[in-house]
């Protein structure tokens, strides 16, 4: 495809998306009209924890913190009731993730894992694009990770005043690379833009989020959790780490993808940068961020070694839905390109 050197400039918020369930129709209803009943929150407790309803109300009230929506006014951000449905919200999910990741870990027995580069990535989505995947396979992997890639960092910047010492100044150093380092088209969400103006995807933040399936809106909705809860600041970090250790190795096998497809220069780019990057960053997340945050805060260790564990387990979920729908020729979207 040809690489793109400029693209439209985006939306700042999304039209609310069509609901999947009583859930997300209460609070796509409630959001624009304060008048709106609520569901009880006791509601929460018997959705699915992965399912498309849960996700989708929660990403819509997280939303919130972000962007927001057409027709949502900002003070709807604080509003009580939504604060406690959200709250049961998380519940379900969190219960969920405690209970279906390993429990008790250090953080030596997380990243040791995550550490050793397996020989075989047939199961890998990188792996699958870097050898086999067609093109629209990789704009549809694009698209479903717009939601994450367009907000990259944000809602790890919530963790640094939770943070002091070494683990603060070392987040603090990640970020500013993420961000652009003080150059607004080195951001890694701008790059990530030019990315998708390459594949022809709609660059818009959150364009493709109703056609995200729930396992791709629960590794968004997990990060803006262990954000916005200070109690989870282990959690978050041991996500963020989760990510930098695992996207050098990826981002290589993405751009091999991105060359093979002739993909364009921008969508290159993008991941070839964050190999030589994210190098970097796992190493002082790991030797920092995680041993700065464990010299002040040693009780943290299991929160940091859950939220690695979470995070592999979400991203896991939704890289064998990709791959199980694109092996029998299907798209693994809700609504195809």
């Amino acid at each position: 495809m040809t690489a793109s050197t400029t693209r439209p400039h985006p939306s700042t918020a999304r039209r609310l998306p069509p609901p999947r369930g009583p859930l997300s129709a209460a609070v796509a209803a409630a959001l624009p009209d304060p008048a709106a009943p609520l569901p009880d929150p006791a509601a929460a407790h018997g959705a699915d924890p992965y399912g498309d309803d849960l996700h989708l109300a929660l990403y819509l009230l997280y939303e919130l913190h972000y962007r927001g929506f057409e027709g949502v006014d900002d003070s709807r951000e604080w509003d009580p009731g939504l604060l406690a449905l959200r709250g049961a919200l998380e519940q379900r999910f969190l219960a969920a993730l405690r209970a279906d990741a390993p429990g008790g870990r250090t953080v030596d027995q997380a990243f040791g894992e995550l550490l050793l580069e397996p020989v075989d990535h047939s199961g890998s989505v990188s792996g699958y694009l870097e050898h086999e995947g067609e093109l629209g396979q990789v704009r549809e992997y694009c698209a479903l990770r717009s939601l994450y890639h367009l907000k990259e960092a944000d809602p790890h910047v919530w963790v640094i005043p939770r943070l002091r010492g070494r683990a603060k100044a070392a987040m603090v150093a990640i970020e500013y690379d993420e961000f652009g380092a003080g150059h607004a088209d080195r951001v890694h969400a701008e790059l990530f833009a030019r990315l998708m103006a390459d594949l022809g995807l709609d660059t818009d933040y959150g364009h493709y989020l109703d056609a995200a399936p729930a396992e791709a809106l629960a590794t968004v909705n997990l990060m803006s959790l262990f954000g916005l809860h200070r109690a989870l600041r282990g959690a978050l970090v041991g996500h963020f780490a989760c990510v930098e250790v695992t996207s050098s190795p990826g981002s290589r096998r993405m751009a091999a993808a991105m060359r093979r497809l002739d993909a364009g220069a921008a969508a290159e780019h993008f991941y070839a940068e964050h190999v030589e990057a994210d190098a970097v960053h796992e190493q002082l997340v790991r030797r920092e961020v995680i041993a700065g945050l464990l010299e002040d805060e040693p009780a943290l260790e299991g929160d940091i070694a859950f939220g690695a564990d979470a995070t592999v387990l979400l991203e896991d979920r939704l890289g064998a839905l990709l791959l199980e729908r694109w092996r029998r020729g299907a798209s693994a979207l809700r609504t195809p390109l």
